[in-house]
């Protein structure tokens, strides 16, 4: 099974070799692997895509937890989340009916074209996994020229992070008072 593991780590040189070193020596495969600064100063959020049994992605998550200069892992396949992928192709784009059937299906994907030249288009398009490939599978007949994906970033859905919110202090009020009653 497919999961989408989201680590948040120090950016220093070396994290994503220390990252993919835990990865290669266990054997597991990385499908893809996203790395971007977030809010906080000299932090990351790699966002990692992976497959197995259930136990080799609790081995995956315990070893990443593990490893230094990591803050938080998450797999995100457990909870209510977004993901999300963008791909850019170049596309041709022949004056005429076939230039009309990839604007049709830049339409219909909500897709943009970036680029254009006499005969081909660029094109840019975000969705979940499935949409970009359905995106991609469509304009094969038409002819792909070069692609680029950058593979999932996820986030949790904000309702779920606010219900875990009101868990947690429901949790944390729970313990007080039983505490004060002791």
């Amino acid at each position: 099974m497919k999961h989408t593991i989201s680590l948040l780590v120090e950016n220093e040189y070396g994290m994503l070799t220390r990252v993919a070193g835990l990865f290669s020596a266990r054997g597991y495969q990385i499908d893809t692997l996203n790395v971007a600064p977030t809010l906080e100063e000299g932090v990351s959020r790699m966002t990692i895509t992976t497959h197995g049994n259930d136990h080799v992605i609790e081995q995956i998550i315990q070893q990443s937890r593990k490893l230094v200069r990591i803050i938080e892992v998450t797999d995100m396949t457990v909870a209510p989340h977004v993901e999300r992928e963008m791909v850019m192709l170049t596309v041709s784009a022949r004056p005429g009916e076939q230039r009309q059937e990839v604007l049709s299906l830049v339409e219909i994907f909500r897709a943009k074209v970036v680029d254009v030249s006499n005969d081909s288009f660029i094109l840019e398009m975000t969705g979940n996994a499935e949409k970009v490939g359905a995106f991609i599978e469509l304009l094969k007949p038409l002819g792909i020229h070069d692609i680029v994906r950058t593979g999932p970033v996820a986030m949790t859905r904000v309702a779920h992070i606010k219900a875990q919110k009101l868990k947690d202090d429901d949790e944390e009020f729970s313990e007080l008072t039983l505490n004060e009653k002791v």
